[in-house]
């Protein structure tokens, strides 16, 4: 024990000096002031006029360099809590080297909400900010402080994404990354020193949604060290590390600094000016998104984007593809039908479709669509001559099996939450009953290619069910099957039309986009659409090789590697899924 206790002590001591020796990173020249370096404008000021964050109150520098040129818009970089890093002594010496834009910083603090009564204390936003994921912070910035800022100092900003960068420490890190994620054409640039992709406000979730969804043209900076703190959010460290291999795995341009440093500010400041450098590399070039994952490449083609294909209604909802590969479709508050031709021209096939929503077509060629506003399901011919095929309740979506079979969704259209929703089964002739019940809104559904399998998506939670078809047309061995991803900023997914492809991934129209599962019920990968919204979804175009997407007031395509399987098809049996 004599001998021990030396040892101990020096054991002690030997700890204590490398955790000090640790987080003793020291700024470079380019960190420091430098002769001969013209040196910017520091303005400060108060921004208290947030509708994003109402009742919010904050503070802001505006960093104006020598050389700005006042007449053209300038690039910017933004900084949380109130900039640090010594980010306008490092703008100095960078952008005199030219190795960096002439560029405008704003450091901008988080918002407070003052006290009303004096036995009251105020109340700090900054974990509600920062650490929440979703679109509201990058609007803030947008829509409301850079504008003010650009208005009330007289300076001209760009609002070119390629011309944005976005940075900050702990919780203002994952604020810059998810100001970017949401908004990719408008933050291309980011970094983030010991950034909190932890479990405090959902922060998590990053390294498996930047795996799946489809990479966006965003450059990332990560900066973290091993001293980093492990605490009831999670793991610092081991977090940024994961977020790393992530964006690595889809092909992001990611670079990182790795250290043995703690949770403040030293090593993210040493590193910040070479960080810099990176971040605005090839600069006006826009960062490259990457490929994405394995899964992701087997269906999109490289360089293909969504199209505009049309634009200007209330709601779309109900894509079908017939035979030759032209898609229909619903003005649900316009109450008309339209036919896309495969020329992409539009023209309207209904000029009353009784709020029509859900469409598909049968074996024969006939259209069937859900005829909200008469509780019917009608049948029209080429010309639009409809006639009833069943009637007495509100559908939502339907299907029709290649042997005429028919399914049609009823959600609880009450607004209740309720476990009411039902799943209608109409036979040739007209006959009807309900097969299944308990969903809390049954929303789309859609055939497996072989269909021996009727999938529903309950839109108020995140499952999408499995049934067997019996011999009968009836339901059997309901299972919730697809495990679909909620968006932080939701309740539910809100998982609406959905349809197959040949090879048998099911695509599920979410608020996320599309979530593509494969065959054991799982999201290999999501898909985005141009304006974030999507309702319902089809493949169709000559070689029914076309997404064709209903997106609110827009429909949009875009030509994929694969072929969708129809229900009035001849079933076919895709290859065993991968378990």
């Amino acid at each position: 024990m004599q001998i021990l206790k030396p040892l101990l002590l020096l054991a002690s001591l030997l700890v204590v000096s490398n955790v000090r020796a640790a987080d003793d990173y020291k700024p470079g020249p380019d960190s420091l002031p430098q002769p001969g370096v013209p040196k910017g404008e520091t303005i400060k000021g108060t921004f208290d006029q947030s509708k994003v964050f109402p009742g919010t109150t904050r503070d802001y520098t505006v960093y104006l360099p020598q050389q700005l040129d006042r007449t053209k818009p300038a690039p910017v970089m933004v900084l949380q809590d109130g900039g640090g890093f010594s980010a306008p002594v490092v703008f100095d010496n960078l952008i005199h080297k030219k190795e960096i834009p002439t560029l405008v910083g704003v450091f901008v603090m988080h918002g407070r909400v003052k006290a009303t009564s004096t036995n009251a204390l105020d109340r700090f936003n900054r974990s509600y900010e920062y650490d929440g994921l979703g679109g509201d912070y990058a609007k803030f910035l947008l829509d409301e402080l850079l504008p003010f800022i650009a208005t009330k100092h007289g300076v001209k900003l760009t609002t070119n994404g390629t011309d944005r960068a976005i940075g900050g420490a702990s919780s203002g890190a994952i604020a810059a990354f998810t100001a970017a994620w949401e908004r990719p054409d408008a933050f291309t640039r980011v970094f983030s020193a010991i950034g909190t992709y932890v479990g405090l406000r959902g922060g998590n979730v990053y390294p498996t949604l930047v795996r799946k969804v489809e990479p966006k043209p965003i450059r990332v900076y990560l900066q973290d060290g091993s001293a980093d703190q492990n605490i009831y959010g999670g793991d610092w460290w081991k977090a940024n590390e994961e977020l790393e291999r992530a964006l690595k795995f889809a092909g992001y341009e990611v670079e990182h600094a790795w250290g043995d440093g703690g949770h403040n500010g030293k090593h993210g400041t040493a590193v910040f000016p070479d960080a810099l450098r990176w971040l605005w590399k090839d600069w006006p070039a826009l960062p490259k998104a990457g490929l994405g994952s394995p899964q992701l490449r087997e269906v999109l083609l490289p360089g293909e984007d969504w199209q505009l294909v049309a634009e200007g209604y209330k709601f779309t909802e109900g894509p079908v593809a017939n035979a030759k590969g032209e898609v229909f479709f619903n003005d649900i508050p316009n109450s008309k039908t339209y036919k896309i031709a495969l020329n992409s021209g539009v023209t309207e096939f209904l000029a009353d479709s009784k709020r029509g929503n859900g469409l598909a077509f049968g074996p024969d060629g006939t259209l069937y669509a859900v005829a909200m506003g008469e509780k019917k399901i009608l049948a029209y011919d080429a010309t639009g001559k409809a006639t009833v095929i069943a009637e007495g309740f509100q559908g939502n979506d339907i299907v029709v099996r290649q042997d005429g079979l028919i399914y049609v969704t009823e959600p609880n259209w009450s607004g209740a939450n309720t476990n009411t929703g039902q799943v209608w089964l109409i036979r040739p002739g007209g006959a009807k009953q309900v097969v299944d019940t308990g969903l809390k809104f049954a929303n789309g559904l859609t055939l497996s290619p072989d269909q021996s399998l009727l999938y529903v998506a309950d839109s108020r939670t995140h499952w999408v069910y499995s049934y067997q078809i019996a011999a009968d047309g009836t339901l059997k061995h309901k299972q919730r099957y697809y495990h679909l991803h909620v968006p932080d900023t939701a309740d539910d997914s809100g998982a609406d039309g959905m349809r197959v492809d040949r090879d048998g991934r099911l695509y599920v129209a979410t608020r996320m986009g599309l979530q593509v599962c494969d065959q054991a019920g799982r999201v290999n990968f999501i898909i985005p659409t141009p304006n974030g919204k999507v309702s319902n979804l089809t493949f169709g175009g000559e070689n029914n090789d076309t997404l064709y997407a209903t997106c609110g007031d827009k429909v949009f395509k875009r030509k994929v590697k694969v072929k969708g399987a129809h229900a009035w098809q001849a079933p076919n049996k895709p290859a065993n899924p991968r378990l």
